[in-house]
């Protein structure tokens, strides 16, 4: 007997991600009604967006027909349109769950949301029972998909009718038990841009992760015609844009220009139309460049953006195009230090070989370590915080170029009065090509990051560290 009457809820059960969900469900004289799948309610509620692209109806005219256990690569959610039925859910996620049951009874008024991996499976208690589910992805007549015997005495479901009386398939009847099963893999992550400076350091943040893949330009552009067939992207679960364009003053030249549009733009909205076709997050990182510098306060996500140059154009326009993805993270960040030709190193340098340096003191921001922002990437992936546009910087208090560069020196073992602060127009004052305008002011605020239960390291903390390490290699290289 349906029941009449509930409230729109989700219920949690032992496997991850598999949730009962209760359908309110009307009724009168003429029958029932009911909001079998209703977008903007349920992702209110709680449910992935997890965008289904095709819907299947199974109608089962007899008593006990048993259907399953099957676990395609998407999610589903199913629910009954006429009669009862009693569904079973088995874990076949390479994990800890892998192997956990659930079972509960749908009618119309309770449905079930089964994310990809779980093998799902339905008896019908009442004759001429409708089963109907929604996936976020085209059945393939062609591809394998993983499925389990019913009657699998190591998870042992209590099937209403025993199978020796119920209605099953012949290929169902001869599924492999859960022992010979390979447990299915998460959805890979792929890292664009892998041989940067960013790149470098999310290949460290995930060396213990055998699901996430690396490509460099070489492996993967994205301005290439061929994105869309590049890789099989239904396989992919997320996207880490790594790749850009930095080249801020050579952006002012009419090649560069170019350039920085196709890689932070034109390139962009290609990854973004792949993730769009195959429901793929994006991990995207933006810039302090994005904002004029003219605020007096910490920039915050929601700030508008007004950049100066036009490397900060095509990060504020790369950001806007990311945005319009449902699932996307943007991470703003400023003045970034990782492997490779950065700030502190180059005054390293300078002060071991007795260099004066003169230095802006009328910029003021924090420093941002690479290592820093992949595990604030890794955070957010693997958290699932809400999507959006997140700062991350280095914590503590902001200071000038001027400002690290003493601490630097000093950290070093050197005279920080050796630095002299200038302004950024006496600094370029000489310089011959094209400079950028540069945000006077680059600090950014972390409230948001740190609501999802990032805590980010101090600036200056990371910067000690840094040094010591730098320091300390550099005296073994040039040690006899």
């Amino acid at each position: 007997m349906t029941e009449y009457g509930k409230t729109l809820d989700a219920i949690d059960t032992p496997i991850p991600g598999l949730t009962v969900w209760q359908l309110p469900v009307h009724g009168d004289n003429r029958g029932w009604f009911k909001e079998n799948w209703q977008r903007a309610k349920m992702t209110a509620a709680g449910m992935p967006d997890f965008g289904p692209v095709q819907h299947n109806i199974a109608f089962n005219e007899s008593l006990g027909t048993t259907r399953g256990i099957h676990a395609e690569p998407w999610d589903k959610f199913v629910s009954v349109a006429a009669g009862r039925a009693f569904g079973a859910w088995v874990d076949l996620r390479a994990g800890k769950t892998f192997g956990t049951v659930f079972t509960v009874e749908l009618d119309p008024s309770r449905a079930v949301f089964v994310p990809r991996g779980v093998g799902n499976a339905y008896q019908t208690l009442e004759p001429n029972t409708v089963y109907s589910y929604l996936v976020n992805d085209h059945y393939s007549p062609d591809a394998t998909y993983t499925s389990v015997h019913p009657g699998d005495e190591s998870i042992a479901i209590d099937w209403p009718i025993p199978l020796d009386q119920a209605v099953l398939s012949a290929k169902d009847r001869a599924q492999p038990r859960l022992a010979e099963v390979e447990p299915i893999p998460p959805r890979k992550t792929l890292v664009v841009g892998a041989d940067g400076q960013l790149g470098r350091a999310l290949r460290d943040a995930y060396a213990d992760a055998v699901h996430v893949e690396f490509a460099g330009r070489a492996d993967l552009d994205l301005t290439a015609d061929e994105l869309g067939s590049a890789r099989d992207w239904r396989k992919y679960d997320t996207v880490i844009n790594a790749a850009a364009y930095t080249g801020v003053d050579a952006a002012e030249t009419a090649e560069g220009r170019a350039a920085a549009w196709a890689a932070n733009v034109t390139g962009v909205a290609a990854l973004v139309r792949v993730a769009a076709a195959h429901g793929i997050t994006v991990v995207h990182i933006s810039s302090d460049y994005v904002f004029d510098g003219s605020s007096t306060a910490p920039y915050r996500e929601d700030d508008p953006p007004a950049p100066l140059g036009v490397y900060g154009q095509t990060k504020a326009a790369g950001d806007q195009v990311v945005a319009t993805l449902a699932r996307h993270y943007i991470l703003r960040t400023s003045w970034v230090i990782g492997d490779g030709r950065n700030f502190v190193r180059t005054m390293l340098s300078l002060a071991e070989r007795g260099v004066n340096p003169s230095v802006v003191d009328d910029q003021v921001g924090r420093l941002t370590f690479t290592s820093e922002l992949a595990r604030a990437i890794r955070h957010l992936i693997e958290t699932r915080a809400p999507y959006g546009t997140y700062n991350v910087t280095g914590s503590g208090p902001a200071g000038s170029w001027a400002e690290i560069a003493r601490r630097t020196f000093s950290l070093a073992g050197h005279e920080p009065s050796r630095v002299t602060g200038v302004s950024t127009a006496e600094y370029f004052g000489g310089a011959e090509g094209p400079v950028a305008p540069r945000p006077a002011n680059s600090v950014l605020d972390l409230t948001k990051i740190e609501s999802t239960g990032f805590v980010p390291v101090a600036a200056d903390e990371m910067l000690t560290n840094y040094v010591e390490v730098e320091t300390r290699e550099s005296r073994h290289l040039t040690s006899p």
